[in-house]
């Protein structure tokens, strides 16, 4: 009894510090986000400021068009995630479901193109969307972003422990590959799904080199290529940064505290409950 007390208290103390740690810099940067200039870079650090400079919120907000960014933000978020999960849902189910030649070669040529990194497509698809006359529209944010390797590999294995005997007695109602999969799998997988949706979102949201590569405009550019607004010659506003970069990741944590039960789900399951 004693020992069992003890494994729970250092497991919970072990979570607790680790939890500490991953939300210090969140605190920090709320704490930066409301001093003055003279107190950002103080050695040693600061943490409460002396005075509460609510208004660097207002400022930052006002240096940059920051509703366009955020309308931008949600549109190329919006339509990627929901390409991306046409597109894995599809491939998912035939690479689980569907016998066609080649097609355990293709799944793994798929696979392998996990190991090349993204850094070395940046040119080729640049040149592409340069041909294609896609640089700074929208088309340049979302189309090269609708498809997804690791989702594709993750619902896979999810769809390939759904039973069998589901998609017999499908057939034997009449039912075809595709109602099958949109009305029984799709239902199934939903936290594998959700899982999906979140990580991509997430990473859209967050993008930062594709769009400040594919953009040369103001109007196109996403909330954070508009971070660097308060980067210039002159030095860098970090109470102002830290103040719009809280506004930034407010929707990306709320969408997160809302899903967490079905991500942690979709995640951790390995089969289907019985």
């Amino acid at each position: 009894m004693i020992r069992d007390a003890l494994s729970r208290g250092t497991i919970l103390f072990l979570l607790s510090l680790g939890a500490a740690l991953m939300l210090l810099p969140f605190a920090w940067m709320i704490s930066t986000s409301l001093k003055a200039p003279n107190e950002v870079m103080l050695m040693p650090p600061k943490w409460m400021p002396s005075e509460w400079h609510w208004d660097n919120y207002v400022r930052a907000l006002t240096m940059a068009p920051f509703g366009r960014y955020f309308l931008n933000s949600v549109l190329v978020t919006a339509l990627s995630t929901l390409g991306e999960l046409i597109t894995t849902i599809l491939a998912a189910y035939a690479f689980a479901r569907l016998s066609f030649w080649g097609r355990d070669f293709l799944f793994s040529l798929l696979l392998g193109t996990m190991m090349v990194p993204g850094e070395v497509l940046l040119v080729p698809n640049y040149v592409t969307l340069a041909r294609l006359g896609w640089i700074d529209r929208y088309e340049a944010l979302i189309i090269p972003w609708t498809a997804s390797v690791f989702a594709i590999f993750l619902l896979r294995q999810h769809f390939l422990f759904v039973p069998k005997e589901l998609g017999y007695a499908a057939r034997v109602d009449g039912a075809g590959d595709f109602r099958f999969l949109w009305t029984i799998m799709v239902p199934i997988v939903r936290p594998a799904i959700v899982t999906i949706v979140v990580l991509k979102a997430i990473g859209s949201w967050n993008a930062f080199l594709w769009p400040l590569i594919v953009t040369n405009s103001r109007e196109m550019r996403t909330l954070p290529v508009g971070l660097t607004a308060f980067t210039t010659e002159a030095g860098t506003a970090y109470e102002l940064l830290m103040a719009a970069s809280a506004f930034v990741i407010v929707p990306m944590i709320v969408l997160y505290l809302l899903l967490q039960r079905s991500i942690v789900e979709g995640l951790a399951r390995t089969g289907i409950k019985g």
